[in-house]
Parts: structure tokens; sequence; C-alpha cells
């Protein structure tokens, strides 16, 4: 769904040289920063202003924005539905041999496999 929309609009993930892939990376991490960004404002942030309350429908549509940017960037790197499930379930079972270990020092190499 969110290749048709992106073509829609005249974005076509899978058709990018390496310079309009490293655009698009930027372009998504970018758009996904702006969302965090909105995000944040749904929630009462401000501890000096008692008048906010936290708006989750609001929150909840920032994360499936999140959601749609996300999913381009991946298909920006080439990874299908799949890809990014395999890889989650990877880095899932590393994050827990961290907590396991107690996580005292950075091991760049238990995420390789990755």
């Amino acid at each position: 769904m969110q290749k048709a929309l992106n073509e829609r609009i005249g974005v076509c993930t899978d058709k990018f040289d390496d310079e309009q892939k490293t655009e698009w990376v930027l372009n998504y991490c970018r758009a996904m920063s702006q969302e965090l960004a909105e995000l944040t404002d749904s929630v009462p942030w401000k501890w000096w202003a008692k008048y906010q309350k936290l708006d989750e429908q609001n929150a909840r549509v920032e994360v499936v924005d999140l959601f749609h940017f996300l999913i381009s960037l991946a298909q920006t790197l080439g990874m299908s539905a799949d890809d990014v499930f395999e890889a989650y379930m990877k880095k899932n079972e590393v994050n827990f041999q961290r907590q396991e270990s107690g996580y005292t020092e950075k091991n760049e190499d238990d995420s390789r496999h990755i």
C-alpha cells in the first residue's frame, strides 16, 4: 500500500540510483523527525504548564504517520515487509542477549548478522 501511495505522488523507491537513495533516506529521516516532534507535542511535556493534557487521538495519528515514513525508508533501502520482520526478530534477540549479559560494553559485532 505504501509503495502505491509513494508512486501516486511520484516517488518510485525501487528505481532509485545511489544518489537518489541517499537523498530519500535523508528525506524520510527528516520527515520522521518532524512527525516525532508532532507526537511530542501531543504529550504534556511542558512541566511548568498545568493546562496541558495528553492528546491520545492525535498521538495515535502521529504514530501512524511515522509508520508511513518508516515503511518508505525500508522500501528505499530495498527491504520488504518480510525483511523488516526478520531483522526485527534478530535484533530483538540481540537486545534480550544484551540484557541477560548486563550490556556492560558495546559489541558492534553482535548485530552484524542482521
